[in-house]
């Protein structure tokens, strides 16, 4: 599960907030702030291609996806690997290697 926080600071006065929450997928606007401020990180296969329905199963699992946004993704990792952050890729690596499917995160160029 991908939990995140935020703080900030009102610029007219001295109150500052913050905010906690989780769930399958991370805020558009916290993800940027990561990708920019650490790069992304890129999820391939690596060794033999495994049953598709594993994938499948493990993607749904860890994202909450639809079969077709499962499938797209799905061909993605087969092809060009998943691009996102650090985070996000390994928790989809622990998804996908609970279910025997040998993947790698690394650096994306």
């Amino acid at each position: 599960m991908l939990r995140w926080g935020t703080e900030g600071q009102c610029a007219d006065c001295p109150n500052g907030w913050c905010e906690q929450d989780s769930g399958p997928v991370t805020p558009e606007h916290i993800r940027q702030a990561l990708l920019q401020a650490h790069g992304p990180a890129r999820l391939r296969l690596s060794g033999e291609v495994p049953s598709l329905v594993r994938v499948l199963q493990a993607l749904r699992s860890a994202q909450e996806l639809s079969l077709g946004e499962a499938k797209a993704q799905a061909a993605e990792l087969a092809e060009t690997g998943l691009i996102g952050t650090l985070v996000e890729m390994e928790i989809l690596a622990i998804h996908l290697r609970r279910r025997a499917i040998t993947v790698t995160v690394e650096a994306a160029a």
